[in-house]
C-alpha cells in the first residue's frame, strides 16, 4: 500500500481500536485460481502474541478454507469511515485557486499467517463470543440459548473456523495532514455539516495540539 509517511498510523493500540469498531474486513488470499477476497467479521484477540489475533468462520460451502492452507501468507484489509473533500472547503483555495479534489479515509492491513479450525468446539465459543459481543447493545440480547439446541448444532456443522495470527499492522490514516492546519478545520468542519461526522471528527481529532 501506498503509504506516504505523513499518514502513517503505527500505534498498536490504535489500529487495534479501528479494528474491534470495524470489525467486518476484506480477508485476501491466494490459491491456484488466483487472489480471493472474502468479507468476514472477525473478532480480535489482542492479548495473544505481539500484535494479536484474528478469528473468524465462513460457511463449509466456501472452498477459501480449503485453498488457503494452513500456514499461508493472507491479508485481511479493514476500512473505517471515508469521505469525499472539495477543495472549496479549504480556505486557501479562496485565495491561490491551486488545491484539487481528495478522499480521505482510515484503513488498517493485518498481514497473517491462517490456520483452519473444522472442529465444532472452535466454532461454537466463536459464535458466543461475537454473539455476545454484537448482541451487547440490544435491548434484549439475543442468545444461541434462544433457538433450539438441534438447529444450533445444525448450523455450527455449516460453518469452519479460521484463525490468523498477525505479523505485521500497516495504517494509514489519510485525513489532511498533509494540509495547512487552517484548511484542515475547514475541511473537517464542512465534513461535519453535511452529516459526514466520522471523518470530519477524525480529522479534529488528528489536529496539531496546542495549535
Amino acid at each position: 500500500m501506498y503509504n506516504p509517511s505523513h499518514f502513517v498510523e503505527s500505534r498498536k493500540e490504535v489500529l487495534h481500536d479501528l479494528i474491534a469498531h470495524y470489525p467486518l474486513g476484506a480477508l485476501i488470499t491466494y490459491a491456484a485460481q488466483g487472489l480471493d477476497a472474502n468479507h468476514i467479521p472477525f473478532e480480535l484477540d489482542g492479548a495473544v502474541g505481539e500484535l494479536g489475533k484474528l478469528r473468524a468462520h465462513v460457511a463449509r460451502q466456501n472452498d477459501v478454507w480449503q485453498s488457503a492452507k494452513s500456514g499461508d501468507e493472507v491479508l485481511v484489509v479493514f476500512r473505517a469511515e471515508e469521505a469525499y473533500v472539495s477543495p472549496n472547503w479549504y480556505p486557501s483555495k479562496h485565495e491561490f485557486h491551486k488545491q484539487v479534489p481528495t478522499w480521505n479515509y482510515r484503513v488498517v492491513h493485518a498481514h497473517g499467517r491462517i490456520t483452519v479450525h473444522d472442529d465444532e468446539r472452535f466454532v461454537r465459543g466463536l459464535v458466543a463470543r461475537l454473539t455476545r459481543h454484537h448482541e451487547a447493545s440490544q435491548p434484549t440480547p439475543w442468545r444461541m440459548g434462544d433457538a433450539p439446541q438441534d438447529y444450533i448444532d445444525t448450523m455450527l456443522k455449516a460453518i469452519v473456523g479460521i484463525e490468523i495470527e498477525i505479523t505485521d499492522l500497516v495504517g494509514k490514516f489519510k485525513l489532511s495532514q498533509n494540509r495547512e492546519v487552517r484548511d484542515r478545520i475547514g475541511a473537517a468542519d464542512a465534513l461535519i455539516a453535511k452529516g459526514d461526522m466520522g471523518v470530519g471528527q477524525a480529522m479534529r481529532d488528528a489536529l496539531p495540539r496546542g495549535r
